[in-house]
Parts: C-alpha cells; sequence; structure tokens
C-alpha cells in the first residue's frame, strides 16, 4: 500500500487522499496498533475505525470530518487530534467523546468552527476561547491537555462551576435582521 509507514506499534497513512479508511489498513494492522496517523486525506467518515480496538493516539488532522462524527467504543485513547476538518457542533462532538474514549487525556480541535479562535474566525476573541476549554473541560474534566495547553488547576475549578454555561453558540442571523 503506496504511502503506508509502520514502525512498531505505530501506523501512518498520511496524504494519501483516500475518502474511508482502507478496509485492509484494519484488517492487517488494526489487531496491534496503538498510534495511527490518518492525517491529510479527504475522509468524511471513520467507518472501518473499529478494527483498531487498541488504540492510543488518533491523529486525524485536516481531514474533511464533520458533525456527524461517529468513534467506535475505544478505551484506551487518551489522545485525538482533530485539528482542521469541519466540526462545528462542539456540545455534540464532546458528549460522543464522553461516552466512546474514558481514557481520553489530550484533545486538540483547533482549526474547527466549534473551536473558537482566531485560526477560525477573526471575530472570536480570546474570551470565546476561554469559554470553550470552560466548556470543553466540564464535558470532559479528566483532560490533561486542550489544544496543545496544559489545563489548569483554575480552569478545572472554573469549569466545574460555570462550565455548563460556556458553551459559545452565535445566533445564525444578525440581530438587526430579525428586527427588520
Amino acid at each position: 500500500m503506496a504511502g503506508l509507514m509502520v514502525s512498531g506499534t505505530q501506523v501512518s497513512y498520511v496524504g494519501q487522499y483516500c475518502r474511508e479508511i482502507p478496509e485492509s489498513l484494519g484488517r492487517d494492522f488494526g489487531h496491534f496498533a496503538k498510534r495511527l496517523d490518518l492525517s491529510f486525506n479527504l475522509l468524511r467518515s471513520l467507518e472501518g475505525l473499529s478494527a483498531f480496538r487498541s488504540l492510543e493516539e488518533l491523529i486525524l488532522d485536516n481531514n474533511l470530518l464533520g458533525d456527524d462524527l461517529v468513534l467506535p467504543g475505544l478505551p484506551h485513547l487518551h489522545t485525538l487530534t482533530l485539528n482542521k476538518n469541519r466540526i462545528t457542533n462542539l456540545e455534540y462532538l464532546l458528549d460522543h467523546l464522553a461516552e466512546v474514549t474514558p481514557a481520553l487525556e489530550y484533545l486538540s480541535l483547533l482549526g474547527n468552527v466549534a473551536c473558537p479562535n482566531e485560526l477560525v474566525s477573526l471575530e472570536k476573541d480570546e474570551e470565546d476561547y476561554k469559554r470553550y476549554r470552560c466548556f470543553v473541560l466540564h464535558k470532559l474534566p479528566n483532560l490533561k491537555f486542550l489544544d496543545a495547553q496544559k489545563v489548569t488547576r483554575q480552569e478545572r475549578e472554573e469549569a466545574l462551576v460555570r462550565g455548563a454555561f460556556m458553551n459559545v453558540v452565535k445566533p445564525k442571523q444578525k440581530l438587526s435582521d430579525l428586527c427588520a
């Protein structure tokens, strides 16, 4: 399989423009892979990922994954990066991750609309990002790192108190449009 790199328990299939996870990847490497990198592809679905039951790290940066993202149960997964995809519904994603990735400690969502910062939109500011971090930590309290930044004790305490109210939601219409 062109573009495939295997080193120990690490499997990398990067930049192959694949739209789905090749069945042969799961069949040949799923039983032992602990780290899987599928970055820079055209993935819209993670069908086939269930063959990788022992995964500890999953790198899915720069794909086309959206709000219909479905991960199988991955009880050992501690690291997940979904940078630069098409994720907009943060609450749905976090509820799903809480259910299927109980060991998750490191999550990165930079470059998605769901992660409000200057990488996504100039309309977002530092306060939006702080609220986002608080909400994520409320939903996934076991995280140690979020978007490559260590989670602080202060953030954890804030998430316990106010996290449920920190989901950053912007109206789809401008107020002036509603009043017209």
